[in-house]
């Protein structure tokens, strides 16, 4: 399997334009990503210049730091859903988890798989892996693994840290294999990307997708 398969292209700077979403979503085209994974803005948009080809529109739920109420966060994956989105990357609440408010987490993630199900939409949940300790990420697995998510992914790219080997091969260790895991977050080089996929990644979230792509083609080591 190419490189290119395991990437969501992603663009969430807050002025990304729409010239933006069409250039990436061309490049998804040409490289043959994943998806694409837009600002919410932009899912109508993305969906129309994709039409019905083989690239998935994705946006964030919850974004960047995942405090707000699992209402509002259910409200904006309706309106995501409903402008076409294949795939919703939600963050959790960081803020319910620090507290220990696990009741808080279950009902958050209980509600929102219910939605992501009933539409069939691919829900990823992002847990920030960067900024919680080893037993803290074994503690997200240990709560995630019970519901039907498609992936658990490592970042935003907001936080100091980003994805880590170490981080996907906790996750991996600690999922069941229905579960597969999206690694994002500071992955600029077709060598970093490699050892994510070996590590047990089975995305890359990435913003130098092209780059990676060309790189890993240059070092005629593009499959997996």
């Amino acid at each position: 399997m190419s490189v290119a398969q395991f990437i969501d292209h992603t663009i969430l700077r807050p002025t990304t334009t729409l010239a933006d979403i069409e250039k990436i979503c061309q490049e998804a085209s040409e490289y043959r990503f994943a998806a694409v994974c837009v600002p919410p803005y932009y899912v109508r948009d993305a969906k129309s210049i994709l039409q019905q080809g083989p690239v998935k529109v994705a946006t964030v739920i919850g974004f960047p730091f995942g405090y707000s109420h699992f209402s509002a966060k259910l409200a904006e994956a309706r309106q995501a859903i409903a402008d076409g989105a294949d795939e919703l990357d939600m963050v959790m609440n960081l803020a319910a988890f620090k507290s220990n408010d696990l009741a808080y987490l279950e009902s958050e993630i209980g509600e929102m798989t219910n939605l992501t199900e009933e539409h069939g939409v691919t829900l990823k949940v992002i847990v920030e892996s960067g900024i919680l300790s080893e037993e803290e990420l074994i503690k997200c697995c240990d709560l995630y693994k019970h519901y039907k998510i498609g992936y658990m992914k490592t970042s935003t790219g907001y936080a100091e840290k980003g994805a880590t080997i170490e981080a996907v091969k906790t996750m991996r260790m600690h999922l069941p294999p229905s579960i597969q895991i999206k690694a994002s977050g500071g992955i600029k080089t077709a060598d970093f990307a490699q050892q994510l996929i070996e590590a047990g990644a089975t995305r890359l979230g990435c913003s130098a997708s092209v780059a990676i792509v060309k790189g890993v083609q240059e070092g005629a080591a593009g499959t997996y």
